[in-house]
């Protein structure tokens, strides 16, 4: 928002300097992005007398000028066919950066030396007047800057409002807070209307048929206008803060937008169809396609608001008028709207269309319903002096969605203890009184405060306390700091636990994904059974997408989903893990189970390209050694790994997956991705995955660590082969011999396993070594021989197993 010192100076005193005031706007919460010259792109203009004019002698439509500058006379070369000797004018000497862009240089021109250039209004971005050279006053003496001829002094505040503040979208809402600040007095503008004859509602009507999308729609007809150039002040006002001069009716809806706040349009009367106006929707298929202002044809739907004459739209409703009723050089009667719309619709028709406009902008956020009356006439005065002509009698204000408000109760002393100020009642009563809020009070604490129309962002007492402390100042709050307690807690073990596996797998080379807790519907791609607890999904309300509508049951899904982005991107070998929640719904009437979970998806490449060995692919084995190496380095100890049975297998491969238990408790599954389920996720090579709940790993993990002391005494080992049934888990022979507990064994391996020739169809050869130490004295080797082969007896027992031959 742009506001120029010099018009805000029409409706308040001010007695600061521009920076001053800079500061105390920022301060009341409308920040000061920027103070500017608007006039600052003339600098390098300046008057100068044309003394003599001479025929270009080649060329017809040019003409050599004398033209003296102050500092010397320059040969100008111009075209323009309205200039005169002992003229003044703007000369813009070599070397000035113009508004529109264009850097002026002494030059040739058609043989001619050419030292500068004579500007138009338009070139000078002072007017729309393009037919000749601009006109100045021949009481200044050549040399003398145009900004001093013309007056042209002013700053310019580019102001950044918050969306809650849509009354002060205008002069006079800024001049409001100023006079607050200042302990000024608002100076509003004395509107004096003449009517005459006829009454308007003689020769108009207005009929609402969508109340609740137009609560208010006002209406003044003035007639025998001329439209024609706006007069000088009227376009320098406009072009202060931006906006472009077109004619005086244009100019003075626009005016009086940024004056009051309130949008405004001015329909040519004698091209509405049958002379009235219709708010409404429901368009035929024809009024469907609608041509713009700006000459755009644009499609409407049936929920935008159309302003309409007898038979057709001649406006979108708050956003733009149409082609059909625009104001032209003939135009002599004048219908002007002033209406009050709903934020909500406006605001969708603007974002369907794709059209932003300066009464959308107002609009969408809110207009004072009021001011729709104070505008209008405001409007029609000005008219009436720039263009001439009568105002008719009376005026049209259909008002349906007329509301009262409601006092707001509030208390001193409860203001003063959030803010953490000593305020009274009286000087917090005239801090809301000077922005004209109404306050009643109650008792020495209590007040009721009725908000003024303009304020629609204020609701509750909170607004007025913060209201409170934006116009006492926040400098005046004394700054107060938290009594903190010397005595602090450690963190939670769960905390920090998590925050050592993090740099665990990080360690082994995984990248953590963080994901939003809200999904899609997963369970059927991940082929989740219909009684699994997985399927307990808990609908989220309002959700802002499809792929954001349940709370999570597993993390599997969102790590899948980042493989597939990555792997559009010939990224193809990836190691993720996350650590979040997952939510399993009770029904809506009471909060979901939430449990923390530990999920991790490989694919690609076991290790890293290297030069000297083939890229080799991950697999089961690789994931399961993650999981081994993750407890071996948090010291949990007998965790047991199942092959899971296919009945049981969800989105993982049967014969490729293992169900990991702990404590006699399911702590989760590690296994490959079906490739079903793969295709699902548009994934096209294997993936493998582990699933566990962290709940439950973080209270495997013991608090205390015992030292074992290093061995004195060398260890030896033994290598056993067996012939054992396909269908024989391996772990199951390891847990066989831990179970015999012997003292000496210190560490069992399976360093081999084959299937094929010559072992016999549905048998494996499964290969181990076991580690034998003493803590106590070196051992010899036929106590170790007797007792490798007493186990191993006893596992060709318990497995109906034989020795290779």
């Amino acid at each position: 928002m742009k506001i120029s010192l010099d018009w805000l100076r029409q409706y308040v005193d001010i007695d600061v300097t521009p920076a001053e005031l800079a500061d105390m706007l920022t301060m009341a919460g409308f920040e000061v992005e920027a103070v500017m010259d608007p006039f600052e792109r003339l600098n390098g203009v300046v008057a100068g007398k044309i003394l003599e004019i001479t025929p270009h002698p080649d060329a017809d439509r040019l003409a050599c000028c004398s033209v003296d500058t102050g500092d010397r006379i320059r040969a100008i070369v111009c075209g323009a066919p309205n200039i005169t000797e002992k003229m003044t004018v703007p000369c813009a000497l070599p070397d000035t950066l113009l508004p529109s862009g264009i850097r002026v240089e002494s030059g040739n021109i058609r043989g001619q030396i050419s030292e500068g250039m004579l500007c138009s209004e338009s070139e000078l971005e002072l007017g729309t007047d393009a037919s000749g050279v601009m006109q100045v006053e021949d009481a200044f003496s050549p040399g003398t800057p145009l900004t001093e001829a013309l007056c042209l002094s002013d700053t310019v505040f580019e102001i950044g409002l918050t969306p809650n503040r849509p009354d002060c979208l205008s002069f006079i809402g800024i001049a409001r807070e100023v006079a607050a600040l200042l302990n000024q007095k608002l100076n509003r503008p004395d509107i004096q209307i003449q009517e005459a004859d006829p009454d308007i509602r003689e020769m108009t009507s207005v009929t609402i048929e969508t109340p609740q999308m137009c609560p208010r729609y006002s209406a003044r007809l003035l007639t025998g206008t001329a439209v024609r150039k706006s007069p000088a002040w009227l376009q320098r006002r406009l072009l202060s803060i931006g906006i472009k001069p077109i004619n005086n009716i244009v100019d003075i809806t626009n005016y009086v937008m940024m004056e009051t706040g309130q949008p405004l349009h001015a329909f040519d009367f004698k091209r509405l169809s049958e002379k009235r106006i219709v708010v409404r929707t429901c368009l035929s298929e024809a009024e469907k396609t609608f041509t713009t202002l700006d000459g755009k044809q644009r499609r409407m739907d049936d929920e935008a608001l159309m302003i309409c004459d007898g038979q057709a739209p001649v406006a979108v409703a708050g956003v733009m008028g149409g082609e059909n009723s625009e104001i032209g050089d003939l135009t002599t009667d004048v219908l002007i709207e002033s209406a009050h719309f709903d934020p909500v619709s406006i605001r969708k028709t603007a974002k369907k269309l794709g059209l932003s406009t300066d009464a959308s902008y107002r609009f969408e956020r809110g207009v004072d319903p009021e001011g729709t009356l104070f505008a209008m006439n405001r409007a029609a005065e000005l008219m009436v002096k720039t263009a001439g002509g009568a105002i008719a009698g009376g005026m049209i204000d259909e008002y349906p969605g007329r509301q009262t408000i409601a006092p707001i109760r509030l208390s001193a002393e409860r203001t003063n203890r959030h803010l953490g100020t000593g305020l009274s009642a009286e000087a917090i009563a005239g801090h809301l009184s000077a922005v004209e809020f109404s306050v009643t009070p109650k008792d020495h604490d209590l007040m009721d405060v009725l908000r003024p129309s303009f304020r629609v962002d204020v609701s509750r007492p909170e607004d007025l306390m913060e209201e409170v402390a934006r116009l006492s100042g926040y400098n005046n709050i004394q700054t107060t700091f938290p009594t903190v307690s010397a005595k602090t807690e450690p963190p939670l073990r769960s905390f920090a636990l998590k925050s050592e596996i993090r740099e665990i797998m990080a360690g082994f080379g995984f990248n953590e994904a963080i994901h939003y807790s809200f999904t899609g519907k997963n369970g059927e791609r991940l082929e989740i059974p219909e009684d699994d607890i997985r399927r307990n999904e808990l609908p989220v309300l309002n959700p802002i997408s499809e792929s954001q509508a349940i709370m999570r049951t597993t993390l599997i899904a969102s790590l899948l989903e980042a493989c597939q982005k990555n792997l559009f991107r010939q990224e193809r070998d990836l190691k993720f893990f996350e650590i979040g929640k997952a939510f399993y719904s009770h029904g809506t009437e009471s909060l979901p189970d939430e449990t923390g979970l530990l999920s991790a998806v490989w694919t690609g490449a076991r290790r890293p390209h290297f030069w000297h060995e083939k890229p080799v692919s991950c697999d089961f084995y690789d994931i399961k050694g993650i999981l081994e190496s993750l407890f071996s380095a948090l010291k949990i100890k007998d965790v047991v790994y199942r092959q899971t049975d296919a009945a049981l297998c969800s989105y993982t491969r049967p014969g490729h997956s293992a169900g990991i238990r702990a404590d006699n408790r399911e702590m989760g599954l590690v296994g490959e991705i079906k490739p079903s389920v793969l295709h699902r996720f548009d994934i096209h090579q294997p993936v493998f995955a582990f699933e566990i709940n962290l709940d439950l790993l973080i209270s495997l993990v013991p608090e205390d660590i015992n030292f074992t002391p290093i061995p004195r005494f060398p260890a030896t080992s033994r290598d056993m082969t067996l012939i054992i049934d396909e269908n024989v888990p391996a772990a199951d022979v390891v847990r066989k011999i831990e179970a015999l507990q012997v003292d000496i064994i210190e560490d069992i391996t399976i360093f081999d396993v084959y299937r094929g020739k010559p072992i016999e169809e549905g048998k494996k050869s499964l290969s181990i070594r076991i580690t034998y130490r003493s803590h106590e004295q070196t051992l010899e080797d036929a106590p170790v021989n007797t007792l490798h082969q007493k186990i191993t007896e006893e596992l060709l027992s318990a497995f109906d197993a034989g020795l290779p031959e």
